[in-house]
Protein backbone atom coordinates (compact mmCIF):
# COMPACT_ATOMS: atom_id res chain seq x y z
CA UNK A 1 0.00 0.00 0.00
CA UNK A 2 1.00 3.62 -0.47
CA UNK A 3 2.67 5.34 2.56
CA UNK A 4 0.96 8.59 3.33
CA UNK A 5 3.73 11.92 2.19
CA UNK A 6 5.92 12.62 5.86
CA UNK A 7 4.76 15.84 7.26
CA UNK A 8 7.02 18.89 6.77
CA UNK A 9 7.89 21.01 9.48
CA UNK A 10 9.88 24.27 8.85
CA UNK A 11 12.60 25.03 11.56
CA UNK A 12 13.36 28.73 12.02
CA UNK A 13 16.37 29.53 14.34
CA UNK A 14 19.34 32.02 14.07
CA UNK A 15 21.47 29.60 15.89
CA UNK A 16 23.31 26.60 13.57
CA UNK A 17 23.73 24.13 16.26
CA UNK A 18 19.84 24.52 17.12
CA UNK A 19 18.97 23.78 13.39
CA UNK A 20 21.14 20.64 13.60
CA UNK A 21 20.18 19.37 16.58
CA UNK A 22 16.10 19.92 16.20
CA UNK A 23 16.24 19.00 12.48
CA UNK A 24 18.34 15.73 13.45
CA UNK A 25 15.90 14.26 15.91
CA UNK A 26 12.79 15.05 14.04
CA UNK A 27 14.33 13.87 10.60
CA UNK A 28 14.80 10.41 12.45
CA UNK A 29 10.82 10.44 13.65
CA UNK A 30 10.31 10.63 9.25
CA UNK A 31 9.16 14.16 9.26
CA UNK A 32 10.71 16.02 5.99
CA UNK A 33 12.48 19.00 7.58
CA UNK A 34 12.94 22.39 6.09
CA UNK A 35 15.67 24.50 7.61
CA UNK A 36 15.48 28.67 7.86
CA UNK A 37 18.26 30.60 9.97
CA UNK A 38 16.34 34.20 10.14
CA UNK A 39 12.84 35.76 9.31
CA UNK A 40 13.57 36.42 5.66
CA UNK A 41 14.92 33.08 4.93
CA UNK A 42 11.56 31.99 6.71
CA UNK A 43 9.65 33.67 3.92
CA UNK A 44 11.69 32.37 0.88
CA UNK A 45 10.94 28.69 2.10
CA UNK A 46 7.31 29.87 2.82
CA UNK A 47 6.60 30.71 -0.83
CA UNK A 48 8.15 27.58 -2.30
CA UNK A 49 6.95 24.95 -0.19
CA UNK A 50 3.88 25.05 2.48
CA UNK A 51 4.56 22.80 6.17
CA UNK A 52 2.72 21.45 8.04
CA UNK A 53 4.14 23.03 11.33
CA UNK A 54 6.79 25.55 11.92
CA UNK A 55 9.58 25.78 14.71
CA UNK A 56 9.93 28.86 15.25
CA UNK A 57 12.98 30.79 17.55
CA UNK A 58 11.56 34.33 19.13
CA UNK A 59 15.04 35.48 19.84
CA UNK A 60 16.31 36.80 16.49
CA UNK A 61 17.98 39.58 14.79
CA UNK A 62 17.02 41.55 12.73
CA UNK A 63 13.01 40.70 12.23
CA UNK A 64 12.69 38.57 15.45
CA UNK A 65 10.04 35.73 16.26
CA UNK A 66 6.99 37.58 17.34
CA UNK A 67 7.26 39.55 14.69
CA UNK A 68 7.73 36.79 12.02
CA UNK A 69 4.21 34.68 13.68
CA UNK A 70 2.17 38.26 12.74
CA UNK A 71 3.36 38.18 9.38
CA UNK A 72 2.61 34.73 8.80
CA UNK A 73 -0.18 34.64 10.19
CA UNK A 74 -1.78 37.98 8.26
CA UNK A 75 -1.00 35.87 5.21
CA UNK A 76 -4.03 33.92 4.09
CA UNK A 77 -2.18 31.13 2.43
CA UNK A 78 -0.21 30.69 5.32
CA UNK A 79 -2.36 31.53 8.54
CA UNK A 80 -3.40 27.95 9.36
CA UNK A 81 0.11 26.74 9.53
CA UNK A 82 0.73 26.30 13.82
CA UNK A 83 3.23 27.55 14.82
CA UNK A 84 5.22 26.39 18.08
CA UNK A 85 7.84 29.02 19.46
CA UNK A 86 10.96 28.14 20.77
CA UNK A 87 13.25 30.36 23.37
CA UNK A 88 15.65 30.17 25.85
CA UNK A 89 13.67 33.13 27.88
CA UNK A 90 11.36 31.40 30.28
CA UNK A 91 9.57 34.51 30.86
CA UNK A 92 5.68 35.08 31.68
CA UNK A 93 5.36 37.74 29.62
CA UNK A 94 7.26 36.49 26.88
CA UNK A 95 5.24 33.76 26.55
CA UNK A 96 1.90 35.32 26.46
CA UNK A 97 3.17 37.82 23.68
CA UNK A 98 4.11 34.20 21.74
CA UNK A 99 0.89 33.32 21.92
CA UNK A 100 -1.01 36.49 21.59
CA UNK A 101 1.17 36.49 18.20
CA UNK A 102 -0.84 33.66 16.80
CA UNK A 103 1.26 30.82 18.29
CA UNK A 104 0.14 27.77 19.71
CA UNK A 105 2.79 26.40 21.72
CA UNK A 106 6.27 27.74 23.33
CA UNK A 107 8.87 25.43 24.18
CA UNK A 108 11.76 26.46 26.39
CA UNK A 109 15.61 25.84 25.69
CA UNK A 110 17.67 24.05 26.60
CA UNK A 111 15.29 21.42 24.82
CA UNK A 112 13.85 18.11 26.68
CA UNK A 113 13.44 16.26 23.41
CA UNK A 114 10.89 13.62 24.33
CA UNK A 115 8.87 16.83 25.79
CA UNK A 116 9.31 18.70 21.95
CA UNK A 117 8.84 15.71 20.22
CA UNK A 118 5.51 15.14 22.25
CA UNK A 119 4.33 18.32 21.16
CA UNK A 120 5.03 18.72 17.80
CA UNK A 121 3.34 14.86 17.29
CA UNK A 122 0.02 16.85 18.82
CA UNK A 123 0.04 19.97 16.66
CA UNK A 124 0.47 17.91 13.88
CA UNK A 125 -2.36 15.83 14.90
CA UNK A 126 -4.87 19.02 15.83
CA UNK A 127 -3.45 20.41 12.11
CA UNK A 128 -4.47 16.82 10.06
CA UNK A 129 -7.76 16.56 12.63
CA UNK A 130 -8.89 20.02 11.09
CA UNK A 131 -7.40 19.90 7.90
CA UNK A 132 -9.98 16.26 7.44
CA UNK A 133 -12.93 18.72 8.81
CA UNK A 134 -12.49 20.76 6.53
CA UNK A 135 -11.90 18.73 3.75
CA UNK A 136 -15.27 16.96 4.70
CA UNK A 137 -17.56 19.89 5.42
CA UNK A 138 -16.57 21.38 1.45
CA UNK A 139 -17.31 17.85 0.00
CA UNK A 140 -20.49 17.62 2.07
CA UNK A 141 -21.32 21.57 0.80
CA UNK A 142 -20.36 20.41 -2.94
CA UNK A 143 -22.39 17.26 -2.72
CA UNK A 144 -25.17 19.18 -0.90
CA UNK A 145 -24.92 21.70 -3.95
CA UNK A 146 -24.65 19.47 -6.65
CA UNK A 147 -28.33 17.36 -5.43
CA UNK A 148 -29.51 20.21 -5.19
CA UNK A 149 -29.32 22.43 -8.25
CA UNK A 150 -30.28 18.58 -9.78
CA UNK A 151 -33.74 18.34 -7.47
CA UNK A 152 -34.15 21.95 -8.33
CA UNK A 153 -33.98 21.45 -12.14
CA UNK A 154 -36.27 18.26 -12.00
CA UNK A 155 -38.99 19.65 -9.69
CA UNK A 156 -39.31 22.69 -11.61
CA UNK A 157 -39.91 20.49 -14.45
CA UNK A 158 -42.67 18.71 -13.00
CA UNK A 159 -44.22 21.50 -11.56
CA UNK A 160 -44.52 22.56 -15.35
CA UNK A 161 -45.55 19.59 -16.45
CA UNK A 162 -48.30 19.41 -13.20
CA UNK A 163 -49.47 23.27 -14.49
CA UNK A 164 -50.16 22.17 -18.40
CA UNK A 165 -52.24 19.63 -16.91
CA UNK A 166 -53.86 21.70 -14.76
CA UNK A 167 -54.70 23.93 -17.98
CA UNK A 168 -56.58 21.32 -19.73
CA UNK A 169 -58.69 20.46 -16.52
CA UNK A 170 -61.90 20.04 -19.23
CA UNK A 171 -60.24 17.19 -21.43
CA UNK A 172 -59.30 15.54 -17.35
CA UNK A 173 -61.68 13.19 -15.30
CA UNK A 174 -62.48 15.24 -12.02
CA UNK A 175 -60.89 12.14 -10.08
CA UNK A 176 -57.23 12.67 -11.58
CA UNK A 177 -56.95 16.71 -11.69
CA UNK A 178 -57.33 16.06 -8.01
CA UNK A 179 -54.48 14.21 -8.38
CA UNK A 180 -52.66 16.75 -10.75
CA UNK A 181 -53.40 19.56 -8.17
CA UNK A 182 -51.47 17.31 -5.23
CA UNK A 183 -48.99 16.82 -7.42
CA UNK A 184 -48.67 20.48 -8.48
CA UNK A 185 -48.86 21.59 -4.46
CA UNK A 186 -45.85 18.58 -3.16
CA UNK A 187 -43.65 20.26 -6.18
CA UNK A 188 -44.43 23.92 -5.07
CA UNK A 189 -43.79 22.93 -1.76
CA UNK A 190 -40.48 20.79 -2.52
CA UNK A 191 -39.14 23.29 -5.13
CA UNK A 192 -39.47 26.13 -2.28
CA UNK A 193 -37.98 24.14 0.16
CA UNK A 194 -34.91 23.65 -2.14
CA UNK A 195 -34.33 27.49 -3.01
CA UNK A 196 -34.51 28.15 0.51
CA UNK A 197 -31.59 25.32 0.91
CA UNK A 198 -30.10 27.47 -1.67
CA UNK A 199 -30.23 30.30 -0.16
CA UNK A 200 -28.71 29.78 3.24
CA UNK A 201 -25.65 27.48 1.84
CA UNK A 202 -25.60 31.27 -0.48
CA UNK A 203 -25.73 32.98 3.11
CA UNK A 204 -23.18 31.19 4.52
CA UNK A 205 -20.42 31.72 1.85
CA UNK A 206 -21.54 35.10 1.25
CA UNK A 207 -18.61 37.82 0.80
CA UNK A 208 -19.96 40.74 2.72
CA UNK A 209 -19.19 44.00 1.24
CA UNK A 210 -20.30 46.86 3.57
CA UNK A 211 -20.85 50.30 2.17
CA UNK A 212 -23.53 53.24 2.70
CA UNK A 213 -26.93 52.01 1.81
CA UNK A 214 -30.40 54.20 1.75
CA UNK A 215 -32.44 52.12 3.76
CA UNK A 216 -35.49 54.10 2.54
CA UNK A 217 -34.96 53.49 -1.37
CA UNK A 218 -34.73 49.24 -0.22
CA UNK A 219 -38.27 49.44 1.33
CA UNK A 220 -39.96 51.33 -1.08
CA UNK A 221 -38.62 48.61 -4.02
CA UNK A 222 -39.72 45.89 -1.99
CA UNK A 223 -43.06 47.08 -1.02
CA UNK A 224 -43.39 47.94 -5.07
CA UNK A 225 -42.58 44.82 -5.81
CA UNK A 226 -44.42 42.58 -3.50
CA UNK A 227 -47.57 44.08 -3.95
CA UNK A 228 -48.81 41.54 -6.72
CA UNK A 229 -48.26 39.11 -3.45
CA UNK A 230 -49.93 41.03 -1.40
CA UNK A 231 -53.05 41.70 -3.93
CA UNK A 232 -53.13 38.49 -4.54
CA UNK A 233 -54.18 37.72 -0.92
CA UNK A 234 -56.06 41.42 -0.64
CA UNK A 235 -53.80 42.26 1.99
CA UNK A 236 -52.91 45.86 1.93
CA UNK A 237 -49.34 46.65 2.31
CA UNK A 238 -48.07 49.96 2.71
CA UNK A 239 -44.41 51.91 3.97
CA UNK A 240 -43.86 54.41 5.91
CA UNK A 241 -40.36 56.52 5.43
CA UNK A 242 -38.99 59.53 6.93
CA UNK A 243 -39.05 62.77 5.03
CA UNK A 244 -34.90 62.32 5.92
CA UNK A 245 -32.52 59.98 4.24
CA UNK A 246 -31.57 56.97 6.71
CA UNK A 247 -28.27 56.06 5.64
CA UNK A 248 -26.89 52.27 7.03
CA UNK A 249 -23.84 50.49 6.47
CA UNK A 250 -24.63 46.82 4.93
CA UNK A 251 -24.20 44.48 2.16
CA UNK A 252 -26.50 45.42 -1.00
CA UNK A 253 -27.47 41.95 -1.54
CA UNK A 254 -27.61 40.38 2.02
CA UNK A 255 -29.99 43.93 2.67
CA UNK A 256 -32.29 42.86 -0.19
CA UNK A 257 -32.17 39.18 1.11
CA UNK A 258 -32.78 40.28 4.51
CA UNK A 259 -36.08 42.42 3.99
CA UNK A 260 -37.59 40.20 1.25
CA UNK A 261 -37.05 37.16 3.96
CA UNK A 262 -39.35 39.47 6.37
CA UNK A 263 -41.70 41.27 4.15
CA UNK A 264 -42.73 37.72 2.55
CA UNK A 265 -42.81 35.91 5.09
CA UNK A 266 -45.26 38.89 6.92
CA UNK A 267 -47.55 38.07 3.63
CA UNK A 268 -47.29 34.51 3.99
CA UNK A 269 -48.43 34.20 7.44
CA UNK A 270 -51.16 37.24 7.42
CA UNK A 271 -54.75 36.63 6.63
CA UNK A 272 -56.73 37.37 3.64
CA UNK A 273 -57.87 40.82 4.04
CA UNK A 274 -55.17 41.59 6.62
CA UNK A 275 -52.06 44.31 7.05
CA UNK A 276 -48.73 44.45 6.49
CA UNK A 277 -46.47 47.03 7.22
CA UNK A 278 -43.10 48.28 6.58
CA UNK A 279 -41.59 51.34 8.83
CA UNK A 280 -38.29 53.20 8.87
CA UNK A 281 -37.31 55.07 11.71
CA UNK A 282 -35.06 58.27 12.01
CA UNK A 283 -31.64 56.76 13.39
CA UNK A 284 -30.80 56.86 17.56
CA UNK A 285 -27.93 56.53 19.06
CA UNK A 286 -25.79 55.33 16.06
CA UNK A 287 -28.31 52.56 14.85
CA UNK A 288 -31.59 53.01 12.35
CA UNK A 289 -34.82 50.64 12.76
CA UNK A 290 -36.79 48.56 9.88
CA UNK A 291 -39.88 47.14 11.78
CA UNK A 292 -41.76 44.75 9.87
CA UNK A 293 -45.35 44.10 11.38
CA UNK A 294 -48.11 42.04 10.50
CA UNK A 295 -51.85 41.04 11.94
CA UNK A 296 -50.98 37.53 11.48
CA UNK A 297 -51.14 34.76 14.47
CA UNK A 298 -48.56 36.03 16.11
CA UNK A 299 -45.96 33.43 17.35
CA UNK A 300 -45.72 31.19 21.39
CA UNK A 301 -43.40 31.74 23.73
CA UNK A 302 -42.16 28.14 22.89
CA UNK A 303 -41.41 29.71 19.06
CA UNK A 304 -39.58 32.68 20.81
CA UNK A 305 -36.85 30.32 21.94
CA UNK A 306 -35.93 28.42 18.23
CA UNK A 307 -37.21 31.11 15.70
CA UNK A 308 -33.98 31.61 14.17
CA UNK A 309 -32.86 28.46 14.52
CA UNK A 310 -32.45 26.41 11.12
CA UNK A 311 -35.38 24.65 10.13
CA UNK A 312 -36.97 25.46 13.26
CA UNK A 313 -41.07 24.79 12.96
CA UNK A 314 -42.84 27.51 14.62
CA UNK A 315 -46.11 26.92 15.09
CA UNK A 316 -47.86 29.71 12.84
CA UNK A 317 -48.82 27.89 9.33
CA UNK A 318 -49.54 30.02 6.24
CA UNK A 319 -52.79 31.33 5.40
CA UNK A 320 -52.13 30.80 1.77
CA UNK A 321 -51.32 27.15 1.60
CA UNK A 322 -47.86 28.65 0.89
CA UNK A 323 -44.60 26.60 1.69
CA UNK A 324 -42.78 27.15 4.76
CA UNK A 325 -39.02 25.34 5.34
CA UNK A 326 -38.17 26.84 8.64
CA UNK A 327 -34.93 28.21 6.96
CA UNK A 328 -35.84 31.84 6.40
CA UNK A 329 -35.34 33.64 10.21
CA UNK A 330 -32.24 31.44 10.63
CA UNK A 331 -30.67 33.29 7.14
CA UNK A 332 -32.07 36.84 8.11
CA UNK A 333 -30.31 35.87 11.40
CA UNK A 334 -27.14 35.22 10.01
CA UNK A 335 -26.80 37.96 7.81
CA UNK A 336 -27.81 40.81 10.09
CA UNK A 337 -25.24 39.49 12.63
CA UNK A 338 -22.31 39.74 9.74
CA UNK A 339 -23.33 42.93 9.16
CA UNK A 340 -23.26 44.29 12.44
CA UNK A 341 -27.25 44.10 13.44
CA UNK A 342 -29.97 43.09 15.16
CA UNK A 343 -33.58 41.64 14.67
CA UNK A 344 -35.78 40.74 17.35
CA UNK A 345 -39.39 40.21 17.95
CA UNK A 346 -41.38 42.49 19.78
CA UNK A 347 -43.37 42.00 22.81
CA UNK A 348 -46.68 42.46 22.28
CA UNK A 349 -49.60 40.90 23.73
CA UNK A 350 -51.96 40.96 20.79
CA UNK A 351 -52.63 38.93 17.32
CA UNK A 352 -49.82 39.70 15.10
CA UNK A 353 -45.81 39.80 14.67
CA UNK A 354 -43.59 42.66 14.61
CA UNK A 355 -39.71 42.37 13.65
CA UNK A 356 -37.58 45.17 14.25
CA UNK A 357 -34.13 45.44 12.60
CA UNK A 358 -31.52 47.55 13.83
CA UNK A 359 -28.83 48.63 11.34
CA UNK A 360 -25.59 50.53 11.88
CA UNK A 361 -25.37 54.38 10.57
CA UNK A 362 -23.09 54.77 7.34
CA UNK A 363 -20.04 55.78 8.90
CA UNK A 364 -18.09 56.27 4.45
CA UNK A 365 -18.66 58.96 2.54
CA UNK A 366 -22.18 59.23 0.47
CA UNK A 367 -20.81 58.52 -3.00
CA UNK A 368 -21.82 60.82 -5.75
CA UNK A 369 -23.33 58.29 -7.54
CA UNK A 370 -26.88 57.26 -7.09
CA UNK A 371 -26.97 53.41 -6.47
CA UNK A 372 -28.87 51.09 -9.27
CA UNK A 373 -31.28 50.15 -6.20
CA UNK A 374 -31.84 53.54 -5.52
CA UNK A 375 -32.35 54.08 -8.94
CA UNK A 376 -34.73 51.30 -9.51
CA UNK A 377 -36.59 52.70 -6.45
CA UNK A 378 -37.16 56.08 -7.83
CA UNK A 379 -38.49 54.38 -10.89
CA UNK A 380 -40.94 52.16 -8.78
CA UNK A 381 -44.27 53.70 -7.28
CA UNK A 382 -43.84 54.85 -3.64
CA UNK A 383 -45.34 53.38 -1.31
CA UNK A 384 -45.56 56.04 1.25
CA UNK A 385 -49.57 54.92 2.12
CA UNK A 386 -52.49 52.69 1.59
CA UNK A 387 -52.85 50.96 -1.50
Amino acid sequence: MTQPPAQTILIVDDQEENLRLVGTVLSMMNYDIILASSAEQAFKRLTSRLPDLILLDVLMPETDGLSTCRQIKAEPKWSDIPVIFLSAADDKNLIVQALEAGGVDYVTKPFNMAELVSRVRTQLSLKQARDQLRTLAEDKDEILGILAHDLKNTLAGMKLSAGLLQGRSGDLPPRCMALVDNIANSTERMLSFVKEFLANQHAERLQLKKQRLNLGDFVTLLTANHQAAAQAKRITLVSQIPGTSVQVEGDREAMTQVLENLVSNALKFTPQGGNVEVIVEPPVAGMAKCIVRDNGPGFTEQDRGKMFRRYGRLSARPTGDEPSTGLGLSIVKRLLDAMGGTIVLAEGGGPGAEFIVSLPIATTPEPAEVPAVAQAAADAPTERSQS
